[in-house]
Formats: C-alpha cells, structure tokens, sequence
C-alpha cells in the first residue's frame, strides 16, 4: 500500500472515531443515517466491502426496536454481527435504572420511594419472622399490564434491637439458677406494668396471676442469694403462682418461700427506631433432685412482630401512595 492510500485510511479511521465521539455527545445512533454513515466510512477506511442493513424485529415480542442494524461483511462469507457493543460505547447515561438501594429506616425507605416512585411502583412486605422485610419495586409492571425490567428497587430489613434479640435468644432455652437470676437483672428495664386488659385476658387465660415489674425483680434477687442451695419443695398455690422452698446449704433449715409468677408483661422495641411491643412472657422451671432449672417462652412473639409490619406497611401505603403486598416480587428479570 502506498503512503498516500495508508495516509488515507488513517485519516478516514480517524474521521469514524470522530464522527462516534461526536454522535455519542449528543444521542446514540439510533436510525439509519448515523448507523450508514459510520459504515461508510469503515469501508473507506478498510476497502472491505461492509454493508449495513436493518433486520426487522415484527412479531419477535414486546419490547423491542422496530428493527435493529446489522454489519454485513461480504468478504468473510457473509458474516453479519450487531453494532450494539460499539454503540454503547459511547453512551452518556445509564440505559435504565437499576441496582438495590438498602436503607437502615424505615424513614429513610419512605423517602427514598417517594424520589424514585412512579405509577407503576409497588410495595412488597415479608411480614413473617425471620427475615423481615419491605422492598419496593420501582420499575414494577405497570397497571396496564405492561412488563417492565422489576431491577431497580429499595429494601429495608428490619433491623433487631439489641434488647429484643437478648430475649429471643434465650427465649425456651433452659438456665441455671444463677444464669437465670442474672438475666432477670439485667434486663429489669424490659418489664412493664400490666395494664387492666392485659390482666384480665392473661388471667382468664392461663389460670395465674401476671406479675409487676418489682415482683420479677424480687424473683431475681431471691434466686441470686439462693443459687447454691437447694429446693426442698414447690408447690403451686391458689393464684396459679408457684411457691419454691430452698434448704439452707449448710443447716438444712427451711427458708422463706419464694413466690415464682407464672407470668410479666416484656416491653421493648423490637426493631430500631420503632415503636414499643408489648409480649406476655410465661415463667418455667423444673425440679429435679433438688436442683431446679429455668425457662421463659414469648407468647406468640412472632404474631406480634407481624401485626408491628403490617402496621408499618399502612403507613408506607399512605406515606408513599403506593399499592401494597404481603409477600415477595417476581424474580429481577
């Protein structure tokens, strides 16, 4: 090839990086005139004979272009590729929204819909334990049926509080006394003041008396002074309490009787930046040769947890204005 053909298809290579940068600052390509053009000049620049034709896409589903481009290179046979990947070389913006936000608030989850959000979003809930979850779906199906990418999307998992995961950890979990009694202390903060309804449901409900928040703490203390010695009796009295009589470890002797409620009232947020739940929580021990064994157990924690969603998931629907689910979104296309 002689200088003055190498120089001219150097220029011309030069001139088809050119005309993309150029037609990349304002739009890609997107018609037969900027597709043809850059093919035009690749073939000067090469001498090979390229073509450019438009394959139409009727009939092929929803979605698509009227027809795409294709290049043509008549010199290997025919062989036809797309101009996608050199196209999108040059694009200036993201071809559509995608990716998952996480955020720690429920707050922060809300306002974040509300910046995105547009007619076709929607509000997915898990309600269930564990896991508990809100995603919205920004790109979701629009109500007119048509199918949109479901890949750009807020989550918001909740997040457990410290005090509350301390409960459901030992919650049904067999203690010894001196675990037992340095839980209840610890976690004296947690219990509440039953309120009349509570009492009156709980009572009818499992034949005992519930318990103030200074009594447990008694329990606590009792149990404290007591952790070496052993039980000589329990019994259960009228009120549907227990009673436990320790020996004293060296005489012998009985002591008082420690009164063991059958049940307290545990008020702690369950999730960060949340509102207080309220959950009954069931004494139990068991006696065995003298020495005694606790447990508690939440009643149903887990039901109470779901209605504290579902409450939040009202309030998402009338923060965001956005069709609500208890469940999960498709899979991301």
């Amino acid at each position: 090839m002689s200088d003055t053909t190498e120089n001219k298809a150097t220029d011309s290579v030069d001139e088809i990086s050119a005309v993309i940068a150029s037609l990349g600052a304002r739009r890609i390509p997107d018609g037969g005139e900027g597709v043809e053009r850059i093919a035009r000049l690749a073939l000067e620049a090469s001498g090979r004979p390229l073509e450019i034709d438009w394959l139409s896409t009727d009939g092929m589903g929803e979605g698509l272009p009227e027809a795409v481009p294709l290049l043509i290179d008549r010199r290997q046979g025919g062989k036809i590729s797309t101009l996608r990947d050199e196209i999108e070389r040059y694009r200036i913006n993201p071809e559509r929204r995608k990716g998952t936000a996480r955020v720690t608030t429920l707050r922060a989850f809300v306002e974040l819909v509300n910046r995105h959000k547009d007619d076709g979003s929607a509000v997915f809930a898990r309600t269930e334990w564990p896991g508990p979850g809100l995603t919205a779906v920004i790109d979701y199906h629009t109500l007119d049926n048509a199918p949109r990418h479901g890949e750009h999307r807020i989550y918001y998992p909740y997040p457990v509080t410290q005090e509350f995961e301390a409960w459901i950890n030992n919650n049904g979990k067999g203690l010894s006394q001196a675990d037992f009694a340095e839980f209840l202390e610890e976690r004296a903060p947690d219990l509440a003041e039953p309120t009349e309804i509570e009492i009156d449901k709980y009572t009818k409900l499992f034949k005992t008396r519930v318990a103030s928040p200074n009594e447990v703490f008694d329990l606590a203390r009792g149990l404290s002074v007591r952790v070496d010695m052993k039980v000589a009796n329990h019994v259960k009295i009228q009120s549907g309490e227990s009673q436990l009589v320790f020996n004293e470890q060296h005489t012998n002797d009985k002591g008082e009787p420690i009164v063991v409620p059958g049940l307290f009232i545990l008020q702690v947020p369950a999730f960060i930046d949340g509102e207080a739940v309220r959950i009954p929580v069931r004494l139990r021990y068991r006696v065995k040769g003298g020495d005694i064994m606790w447990a508690y157990a939440l009643y149903q924690w887990e039901q109470v947890l779901r209605e504290r969603v579902k409450l939040d998931l009202e309030q998402v629907e009338f923060d965001t204005k956005l069709p609500v689910f208890e469940g999960t979104p498709e899979a991301r296309a």
